[in-house]
């Protein structure tokens, strides 16, 4: 444990939030204390702070330090604040059964909710709850050295985003109908080359110049986005192309022998000579889905290393337009919560308010109202972007189909989301039987 003093202006006491602390890393304090001069304050590693009481006129702060590779800033003040912990690693496991029992007597004593899958080439893990207890078991983690360079990133959660721990063995840490399981995903050589968000936003801008040009001497670019559907329906980077499909696990772009002309990108492109950028929301899925392109011929694969949650904490949402989808109970992200304050090269915080794509999915208006929802068919259950009109219309189906279906659950309006749908069947089948 360390100390600092700070010496304030008396009488005037001060209070930090996560946001404002967040700029207090060796650079800024908040705005209406930044008289102070910043050659006082040290360079803080990755870690966190709290402020322990308040003194005129003089606060003393004690931090401890939490070890990172990412070089992506932790800042709490309050270790009970809830947080959303995200990452993956490829690395042979030898027994992966026994590893989960590792974890679990880990995550036994911890209060963590969330999706934890281990198998014989790594792990995958998205999972939320209290500051203090989920960064005990990144911590944890990084002592195994087979673990100690995993990229971690987190975000911020008002309480937990997941209903319950789900810690198992799974024969493909994603899930995709062709089957993960039996890719040489353990050889760095078969996956996409990774670029930094640094180096993805240059070739962003390359992009654009080279679209702009009016020969085509330059070298050929695709810039895919390999994400579901509804994913891409609330945010997307400028430019990108994606298969018409609902999502990723039946991606097939770039497989077929058949030189058609057809939704596929990558349909009578040079493999040779084409550079493919690929991107999804943590870089998982562009690792699957590089190799099996690499498999199929392509040279030039590249990859946004975190994919697009560690872009804008990292580079803000420059060539992003929209907000970031995430897998759990808070489903849409503004640009903003990964990196406060961040601007365009317009001078803007937001990214573009151009949102003409998105669409409700069944009238195809662009009210202010849209919010993704699961049909309320429960043999149905599709996640849909779909406004407030339509959600009365149909009850809250997404389509007139699913409306006169017999196992429909009730209509939700607002942000209020459907618990598992087994709850429902199970609910129904106790009212028949009474």
């Amino acid at each position: 444990m360390a100390s600092l003093n700070i010496t304030l202006p008396p009488l005037k006491p001060i209070s930090f939030s996560l946001f404002s602390l967040s700029q207090f890393h060796g650079r800024t304090l908040p705005h209406h204390h930044s008289s102070i001069p910043t050659s006082s304050l040290p360079i803080l590693p990755h870690g966190q702070i709290q402020f322990l009481k308040f003194k005129t006129p003089k606060i003393t702060c004690t931090f401890s330090l939490i070890p990172t590779t990412s070089g992506i800033p932790i800042v709490e003040d309050d270790e009970s604040g809830f947080i959303v912990v995200n990452f993956y690693h490829f690395v042979y496991i030898e027994d992966p059964e026994f590893e989960v029992s590792k974890h679990l007597s880990v995550l036994e004593e911890l209060d963590i909710h969330g999706r934890i899958y281990i198998n014989e080439q790594g792990v995958n893990a998205q999972f939320s709850g209290p500051s203090k207890d989920a960064m005990s078991y990144v911590k944890w983690l990084r002592h195994d050295q087979r673990f100690t360079d995993i990229l971690v990133q987190i975000s911020p959660s008002s309480g937990h985003a997941f209903p319950r721990l789900k810690m198992r063995y799974k024969p493909s840490l994603v899930q995709f109908d062709l089957g993960a399981q039996d890719l040489p995903l353990l050889d760095p050589s078969m996956r996409a080359e990774p670029l930094s968000p640094s180096e993805w936003r240059a070739r962003l801008k390359s992009l654009d110049s080279n679209h702009d040009k009016a020969n085509d001497d330059h070298k050929s670019c695709i810039l895919l986005d390999v994400r579901n559907g509804y994913e891409w329906d609330i945010g997307h980077f400028q430019g990108a192309q994606r298969p018409e499909v609902d999502c990723f696990r039946t991606t097939s772009f770039g497989l077929s022998n058949l030189q058609v002309t057809d939704s596929d990108p990558l349909v009578n492109v040079d493999k040779d000579k084409t550079d493919i950028l690929m991107y999804c929301t943590g870089g998982i899925r562009c690792d699957v889905y590089s190799t099996i392109l690499r498999q199929k011929g392509f040279k030039n694969l590249f990859t946004l290393k975190g994919g697009v949650s560690n872009y804008l904490k990292k580079e803000g949402p420059e060539k992003w337009v929209g907000n970031l989808f995430v897998f759990d109970s808070r489903l849409s992200l503004p640009p903003a919560t990964f990196k406060p304050g961040a601007t365009t090269s317009s001078g803007s915080q937001e990214a573009p308010a151009n949102s003409k794509f998105a669409r409700c999915y069944i009238c195809g208006s662009q009210v202010n109202e849209l919010r993704h929802r699961n049909c309320a068919n429960l043999d149905c259950n599709l996640l849909f972007l779909c406004c407030r009109n339509c959600v009365e219309g149909l009850r809250g189906c997404c389509c007139s189909n699913c409306k006169t279906a017999p196992r429909l659950r009730p209509v939700l309006f607002g942000s209020v989301r459907y618990q598992k749908w087994h709850l429902y069947r199970d609910s129904k089948v106790r009212e028949e039987i009474s």
